[in-house]
């Protein structure tokens, strides 16, 4: 099934790392790729009398390099599979990314974790969080300068308080790909799972039953984040997928107003579903 995957840049490394990682991730899979640059003159200058002329060069300027962008994506990337657009907007970027989701079904959007100013003090840069709250659609959020590696194992952190369906299609749809095998990890203080868990338990068994998958019990650390990143490294996860609801880690550590201080810097790809209740 073709897929329609949006690109938003502001043309930093970062951002064409991110839009490298979706090619190569889906090289087996037809999709259009949006790249997606949202300007804003009086974002771009501190002239207090902005003339038409300046105006159309600023636009131009932007359109130009996303006219070569999608050339070197064209040539750095010869697959039948792929064809490419641009979208240049005058919208502020999360109105633009809602507007292109909406106008072009997007499936998925891809972004770095930084744009040009990559502030070391925060895991994730304004946009990239302001995306992940808008729950428009599943993210696949790049850490900068990460190097492609095919993901044979997928890790997916739930406490099994939810009833997923929809939500899992994104972790089938990668696993699919990949061929990866899906590891259910599971934090908690006490072994004993309620009823509830326990059902929801059983339903996850039986969505991801034509998926190799395993779970995994952890004790629940002081530090989730650190039992997280521990899990990465120690099964060598190559993507991190959690779905995003209210009160979830995620929204947590959106939230945070000192992200940092959390600690959670995800050195692999990391994706962000949508919950659909």
């Amino acid at each position: 099934m073709k897929k329609n995957i949006l690109l938003p840049t502001d043309f930093s490394d970062n951002a064409w790392c991110a839009a490298v990682y979706a090619l190569k991730l889906y090289a087996n899979v037809e999709c259009d790729f949006y790249f997606l640059h949202s300007w804003s003159v009086l974002s771009n200058t501190a002239r207090t009398y902005i003339t038409s002329k300046y105006v159309n060069t600023v636009k131009e300027k932007a359109l130009q390099q996303l006219a070569d962008l999608k050339h070197t994506a064209e040539n750095a990337n010869v697959n039948a599979n792929h064809s490419f657009e641009i979208i240049l907007s005058k919208e502020k970027l999360q109105k633009a990314i809602t507007t292109a989701v909406e106008k072009h079904k997007i499936d998925l959007i891809v972004m770095g974790t930084k744009g040009a100013s990559k502030t070391r003090e925060l895991f994730f840069g304004s946009n990239t969080v302001n995306t992940i709250k808008s729950k428009l659609c599943p993210i696949f959020v790049v850490p900068d300068e990460y190097d492609f590696v095919t993901p044979k194992q997928i890790a997916f952190p739930t406490d099994f308080n939810r009833f997923y369906g929809e939500e899992l299609l994104p972790i089938k749809h990668l696993a699919d790909m990949n061929n990866s095998k899906i590891r259910i990890v599971h934090i908690t203080k006490n072994s004993n799972l309620t009823s509830m868990q326990d059902y929801n338990l059983a339903m996850l068994k039986v969505y991801l039953e034509n998926h190799p998958h395993t779970f995994h019990w952890m004790p629940d650390y002081a530090n989730k984040v650190q039992e997280i990143n521990d899990f990465i490294e120690e099964l060598d996860i190559n993507i991190l997928v959690m779905i995003n609801y209210q009160h979830s880690f995620i929204e947590k550590v959106m939230n945070e107003p000192v992200v940092h201080k959390i600690g959670f810097h995800p050195k692999i790809p990391f994706l962000a579903i949508p919950c659909v209740i």
